[in-house]
């Protein structure tokens, strides 16, 4: 039973939330995710998810995950260490390895476990850790957790190269620097200078890890995330991503680098040591997103195109985008209750979108930030530009 103290309190923080405008419904799907999806009882386009490759329901996928329960069943029931590794898991593993260009890799429930457990294990009170501004709250959690001095924690403004390199000064006496990094910025959709970052590291010594949840899989000529777009992969010391977004949309994250950083969160992770295994149906449809992935760049190159062709209608249609080539794109309100009213007025135009505020961006900065998969087509896209010019006009947007 609650005290009437602790009631009062969360009341008071509640109504606070509703009252600034920034309270997030949950709106409840009731069809696979898809560029189309029945959201009460009709089906709406969806332009807010993280399925870029359309591979969230895409058949092969879902015929591996069913062989894969079929053959290895539903869960692991423990750790690796005590249950033993799957071997489907160490295939995995091996797979991300060599699609990414790095030594070994390594699998967790999740992207935010993955950077829950990285920078713990990895430095110690000796070290120090400089992060952008900007980077995702997975990061912030995981760089809290970690026993480095808060007198070596710097945070330098977000993509400011001066900035990391009088971090970096700031931090000569360390044992080891470490430079984290998101490779694309969910809010904005705009890359790291990753050229920039691994010439400072190299200049400084230190290490470089990159966040890669957004951009592994499509970003690149041939999806291996933003290292390779930029073509620094053998200079990025760890790459950090998920399962969870183009990869197939379901869970799971991992950790790709340097072999010895592999072995030892191997033996000192705590989310790794302390979490069950993967379930064998999301192993193995990772498995068939890979195959996919390496068999063809088209759903990469349709992606692109789609990006492209929101972003032309779009601006043309007179709405402020946040600039770049990214499939997020940031259409920038400005206003926490309109952007909430263009999002709730969109559902009702069949274009499902979702208005991000305070604390998720910054004040100031709220907006709707859209997604494009590589299963939206043309009609849709057009669709969902007539549906935002004919909200945005009604709301003084544009003209």
């Amino acid at each position: 039973m609650l005290h009437p103290r602790t009631i009062a309190r969360l009341d008071a923080t509640l109504s606070e939330i509703a009252d600034s405008g920034v309270w997030k419904d949950e709106r409840v799907i009731a069809s696979p995710q898809g560029a189309s999806i029945a959201v009460g009882g009709r089906r709406v386009l969806n332009f807010c998810a993280n399925n870029y490759l359309g591979l969230s329901s895409h058949p092969d996928l879902v015929a591996a995950a069913h062989r894969a329960l079929d053959e290895r069943g539903y869960g692991m029931s423990s750790v690796r260490f005590i249950c033993g590794t799957g071997d489907i898991h160490r295939e995995l593993e091996c797979r991300l390895s060599g699609f990414l260009g790095t030594e070994d890799s390594i699998l967790y429930s999740s992207c935010f476990d993955a950077n829950g457990g990285l920078f713990e294990t990895l430095l110690g009170q000796e070290d120090a850790i400089i992060a952008d501004k900007l980077n995702h709250a997975s990061i912030i959690d995981g760089v809290r957790l970690a026993k480095v001095p808060k007198e070596r924690r710097f945070v330098y403004a977000h993509a400011d190269m001066a900035g990391l390199e009088e971090c970096l000064r700031q931090a000569a006496s360390a044992r080891d620097r470490l430079i984290v990094t998101d490779g694309v910025f969910s809010m904005d959709g705009d890359l790291a200078p990753l050229p920039a970052i691994c010439d400072l590291a190299e200049r400084h010594d230190a290490l470089v890890v990159v966040d890669d949840s957004h951009a592994t899989g499509f970003v690149g000529k041939r999806g291996r995330g933003t290292p390779e777009h930029f073509g620094v992969q053998a200079r990025v010391d760890v790459v950090t991503s998920t399962l969870g977004k183009a990869l197939g949309g379901a869970s799971g994250g991992f950790i790709a680098g340097r072999a010895k950083i592999i072995q030892l969160l191997r033996q000192r992770s705590r989310p790794y040591l302390f979490s069950n295994s993967l379930p064998p149906p999301i192993v193995g449809a990772a498995l068939a997103a890979l195959d996919l992935l390496e068999k063809s760049t088209e759903r990469r190159d349709r992606l692109e195109r789609n990006a492209l062709r929101f972003r032309e209608g779009m601006e043309k249609a007179g709405f402020e985008l946040k600039p770049g080539s990214h499939p997020i794109v940031p259409v920038m309100l400005h206003d926490a209750r309109k952007a909430q009213a263009l999002a709730k007025d969109l559902l009702e135009e069949g274009i499902y979108v979702v208005a991000f505020t305070y604390p998720v961006v910054p004040k100031g900065q709220d907006r709707i930030r859209v997604q494009l998969s590589a299963d939206h087509d043309d009609g849709m896209i057009d669709r969902a530009v007539a549906a935002f010019t004919a909200v945005g006009r009604r709301h003084g947007v544009v003209k």
